[in-house]
């Protein structure tokens, strides 16, 4: 009978079951990494460090990608919508429906971690349901006064803004270079004609590449390396009380993790194109033939006549593959 019920529930537009699947994959992204945020933030560090943070965001893509990919491929991201556009390897029409699907499961996700953090929701703060089922760790981290910034900002558990050293030129070069990063290493994991990530395994190495970047690039701006991940929480944290300083921080940040991002990740694109893919060895099939064709005219000096199918038919794949970019 659940099976029944549930078939009925299929919906059939394949673009909109895609859109639901990138709304879903981000809510999960978002909800484990601005998650670990708020704890670390909230408990003033004696609840997890930054490493936390970095854990947070690579697990929370890993199990973001998990649930998406079967059915939208999981860009989670508008860069990496973008860009596999730009690469001709998806529709410049289901852009925009991707992209707002990814910005309003960001939002809902900033908007549940804050029902677990946060007990006055500004203008819906009379809402007794939500002050029945939020804690409220982040009113007594801030004393009861949402900011942007000093020793008691919590804006930044939604989304990112510069450290104090960092100018927006500054700024924009290191999202550049980060989001440029991810999308060498996610081109890479996806190509068959180079070493491909083992099949099931891609999420946990896409999680791990983020882990990295984090590691590496986190300290100046909190790479945010996805629009949505940046935007639609920042949206959510403008409507519940931060008010418009969340766009007005760091000299006018917002748009640095929404627009230079997407040129990080065309870069990198770009790069990994010019550096690598065109350089794929495109000749070794021929090779294959060649060879095959050598050993069946030897053979048939010498008065045989085997049947060469099996190596026709599996020269890629099977007694031939002998390089990493005939893999996969």
């Amino acid at each position: 009978m659940m099976d029944r019920l549930l078939r009925r529930c299929r919906i059939k537009s394949r673009l909109f079951r895609e859109c639901l699947a990138e709304f879903f994959g981000v809510y999960i992204l978002i909800l484990f990494g601005c998650g670990s945020v708020a704890q670390v933030t909230t408990s003033q560090n004696t609840k997890g460090e930054y490493l936390s943070i970095n854990l947070g965001f690579a697990l929370g893509t890993t199990f973001g990608i998990y649930v998406a990919k079967g059915v939208s491929g999981a860009h989670l991201n508008p860069a990496v919508s973008l860009t596999l556009c730009v690469l001709g390897r998806f529709s410049w029409t289901g852009l925009p429906f991707y992209v707002c699907s990814q910005l309003l499961g960001a939002f809902l996700a900033a908007a549940t971690v804050a029902l677990q953090y946060y007990e006055d929701f500004g203008p819906l703060g009379n809402s007794p349901v939500l002050l029945l089922l939020s804690p409220d760790a982040i009113m007594d981290f801030t004393g009861g006064h949402l900011t942007v910034s000093g020793a008691t900002a919590t804006a930044g558990i939604f989304s990112t803004y510069p450290a104090d050293y960092l100018s927006l030129w500054g700024g924009v070069v290191d999202q550049i270079i980060g989001t440029a990063a991810l999308l060498v290493c996610v081109l890479a994991l996806g190509d068959p004609r180079n070493t491909p990530a083992p099949p099931g395994l891609e999420p946990v190495l896409v999680g791990a590449a983020v882990l990295v970047i984090g590691i590496s690039m986190g300290s100046n701006s909190g790479y945010a390396i996805n629009p949505a991940r940046d935007f639609g929480p920042r949206l959510f944290s403008y409507i519940a009380g931060w008010g418009d300083e969340v766009f007005r921080a760091g000299h006018g940040w917002w748009w640095v993790p929404v627009f230079v991002t997407c040129v990080g990740a065309l870069l990198g694109a770009l790069l990994y194109e010019l550096l690598i893919g065109v350089h794929h060895p495109d000749s070794e099939p021929e090779e294959a033939e060649d060879l095959t064709a050598v050993l069946q005219q030897t053979v048939e000096l010498d008065g045989m006549q085997p049947k060469f199918d099996f190596f026709k038919e599996n020269g890629k794949d099977g007694i031939f593959s002998i390089t990493s970019a005939d893999t996969g």
